[in-house]
């Protein structure tokens, strides 16, 4: 018997995955004996956020990684086209339908048994997975932090904005460290004062995320940009858009916007200082009156809540097991992955690789070179700045010589032949 605990995407999916090996499992959800501050119904695989599953592009990195868990066999993915609604060409779902979808599902698999219940407890001799997500109780959240050590369970409050660096423009832009002191590290997006007051008045006036119960203290530790911006209309010039230091060409900028290098491969950037309680939508327009970033695109919003995460790197296998224990597993949100395919994903690949285990089979992570085995290797991989991510092509391995303008279609064509080879030697 498999237990996993939570009926999220992560765990739904496993189930699911699991179930229809052949194995019988028991799906454990609190719901709704007892509910969390985000949750609204007792359903599975319930939207708390956004309805939105991101692009259908299949050279983009969350739509390579929708292709990958369709190969694989996605409840989520299944239950997100049955559930589809118009959205351009990005995958958008009726959040009510879909949850119900997925719930009417997994209730009716005879191999699923569902469990309305808290999880007080963890037993390492259970094959169990861990899918309790972000939201965790505090009697489990304790129990995982007894579990792995203290040191090894975290929250974060404040996210700055995650930039794809192919759509900056260095036209604007310039690369310098403040005062050129060592390696000049930091894109810079320089303002006039016009500019400026234009992009401060934009940001007071812009909407804010409605702040839920168990949110209400994340400022105590951390300050919005746009909280620091209402203290003065010049308190920025002080602070993250200061200018000292960053002139270029022999002109000194009334206000500059630092980016700073998130990942290996030098794709991604995140924004200084520029942790936010903004809508996503507002996010996106008020970073594109920045100069140089007039058409960014936005691989991670920024984020104020509470989060709960595990420092995986420390913990994990690229299979999503334990290192420590075995026959245990964790997925989604809580192993350090970020959004909705993702924690879909994360699910799919610790059941997966359960599947190999409980047949007697060496179990081995997914390529690299995958999306799915990718996530499952940024995860696992000791990183000095361990945060959760979205799906991103930042964190695959690079190509060999390449036109830019083949890059994604390059990526998505080797992952594609990668994870059908993975398959057919397993």
């Amino acid at each position: 018997m498999i237990k996993i605990i939570g009926a999220g995407l992560a765990g739904s999916e496993a189930a699911w995955y699991l179930a229809n090996q052949g194995y019988k499992v028991k799906l454990y959800e609190m719901r709704p004996v007892k509910m969390t501050p985000a949750h609204q119904t007792s359903n599975f695989a319930e939207l708390v956020c956004s309805n939105s599953l991101r692009s259908n592009d299949p050279h983009n990195a969350v739509g390579m990684l929708k292709n990958e868990m369709m190969t694989i066999g996605s409840l989520i993915m299944e239950a997100a086209y049955q559930k589809e609604v118009p959205a351009g060409s990005s995958l958008a779902v009726d959040r009510v339908g879909f949850s119900a979808y997925v719930t009417e599902k997994i209730k009716q698999h005879p191999n699923i048994e569902v469990i309305h219940e808290e999880v007080l407890d963890i037993d390492i001799d259970d094959y169990t997975i861990i899918a309790s997500g972000p939201l965790t109780s505090d009697v489990l959240s304790s129990k995982i932090q007894q579990l792995f050590d203290a040191k090894q369970l975290h929250f974060f409050d404040a996210v700055a904005p995650i930039i794809d660096g192919e759509t900056i423009n260095y036209d604007i832009a310039y690369l310098k460290s403040r005062y050129d002191k060592g390696e000049a590290a930091y894109i810079n997006c320089p303002m006039t004062k016009e500019q400026y007051d234009h992009f401060y008045d934009e940001l007071m006036g812009a909407e804010r995320a409605t702040l839920k119960d168990f949110e209400v203290n994340v400022f105590e530790g951390c300050m919005p940009v746009e909280i620091m911006a209402s203290r003065g209309r010049e308190t920025l010039l002080f602070g993250p858009l200061k200018p000292v230091g960053l002139e270029h060409n022999n002109n000194r900028p009334y206000a500059v916007v630092q980016l700073r290098q998130d990942d290996a491969a030098h794709t991604l950037f995140n924004i200084v200082g520029f942790q936010t309680n903004l809508k996503w939508g507002e996010q996106k327009r008020i970073i594109r009156l920045i100069p140089g970033l007039e058409n960014a695109d936005i691989v991670r919003y920024g984020v104020m809540h509470q989060n709960t995460y595990l420092e995986s790197p420390n913990i994990l296998n690229g299979c999503y097991q334990s290192k420590q224990y075995p026959k245990l597993f964790v997925a989604g949100q809580i192993s350090g992955v970020e959004g909705y395919i993702e924690s879909a994903a994360s699910g799919l690949s610790a059941a997966y690789h359960m599947s190999q285990l409980l047949k007697g089979r060496d179990i081995k992570p997914f390529p690299p070179t995958t999306m799915i085995g990718a996530m499952a290797y940024y995860v696992s991989t000791p990183n000095k700045s361990f945060n959760p991510i979205n799906a991103n092509l930042g964190i695959l391995p690079a190509l060999e010589k390449h036109k830019k303008a083949d890059r994604k279609r390059l990526y998505a064509e080797r992952a594609k032949q990668a994870l059908a080879d993975f398959l057919k030697e397993s």
